[in-house]
């Protein structure tokens, strides 16, 4: 899931903070996870060995980033395992047989809670 979810995420980082985004294809809805700031950003590097070295860290800290992203992502988001769309907890649901999208649900004919209801009755 993580994989399909990170072939949609979109890099919205620029050179001080780290962030991703992923819409839903359902409702158009973005989601942008938590904002990391490149430890970095506010310093100028002082030589070209220094310039390397924090394009190195700039680099190494966006791939942590992208991780995390990754991790919040799972928990906003479902695979339709028939459509193969990745669609938000609001557009996700929770069937009698089967969980999938609502468009899927409608041409299915099948009823079922939005997985957000279902998390917040829970909780």
């Amino acid at each position: 899931m993580k994989q399909i979810i990170r072939e949609h995420l979109v890099d919205c980082s620029d050179r001080e903070v780290f962030c991703f985004s992923l819409t839903c294809p359902e409702c158009g809805t973005v989601w942008k996870s938590s904002p990391t700031r490149f430890s970095k950003a506010r310093e100028k590097p002082q030589s070209e060995s220094k310039r390397i070295i924090f394009e190195t860290l700039y680099q190494r800290e966006q791939m942590q980033a992208l991780t995390r992203a990754l991790d919040e992502a799972v928990y906003h988001f479902n695979l339709c395992p028939f459509c193969k769309r990745i669609i938000c907890n609001n557009c996700f649901l929770i069937c009698d047989d089967l969980d999938m999208c609502r468009s899927c649900a409608e041409q299915f004919q099948e009823d079922g809670e939005k997985v957000s209801c279902v998390g917040q009755m829970n909780g």
